[in-house]
């Protein structure tokens, strides 16, 4: 039985799978961000940009949900894209203490121009690999990210 599960096959090379996708995200991040930036937009905006683009009408707790932050956190981060024109507070009918949030026009513009950005930072980072590869690594992050997502 392998001691060392999740451990590559290089002697000499102290890397598993976590250090190994922690690096490859960061990476990814760090590639996207310097992109982004020339758009004037950061990655955590984009994310919540991104994500609000698929659930507008969402409120501000469910949201926070969505991206694991502090509801607190997301209120800064929803000013900020307020102040910019990207998103709005609308009042929530059913809960006059709720807002419900959406994307303005100039976000949707925003997201044309930073979806391909986001595709060239992911192609660049599956350089090299075969098509059955890029599906095999999917397919294992999917069966990963549900094995972990189980409540016990």
């Amino acid at each position: 039985m392998d001691e060392n599960p999740g451990k590559t096959e290089n002697p000499g090379k102290d890397e598993n799978i976590a250090m190994l996708m922690a690096q490859v995200s960061r990476l990814m991040r760090r590639t996207f961000d310097e992109k982004a930036r020339l758009l004037g937009m950061t990655r955590p905006q984009w994310q919540v940009v991104s994500i609000l683009s698929v659930n507008e009408g969402i409120n501000q707790g469910g949201l926070a949900e969505l991206l694991e932050v502090e509801p607190i956190t997301l209120g800064r981060m929803v000013d900020r894209l307020q102040d910019a024109a990207l998103v709005e507070r609308r009042p929530d009918p059913a809960d006059r203490r709720a807002w419900r949030l959406f994307l303005t026009d100039k976000a949707q513009e925003l997201l044309v121009q930073l979806r391909p950005l986001a595709l060239d930072t992911i192609d660049a980072a599956q350089e090299g690999l075969s098509q059955a590869e890029r599906d095999g690594l999917i397919t294992a992050m999917q069966v990963m990210r549900s094995n972990l997502s189980r409540k016990a």
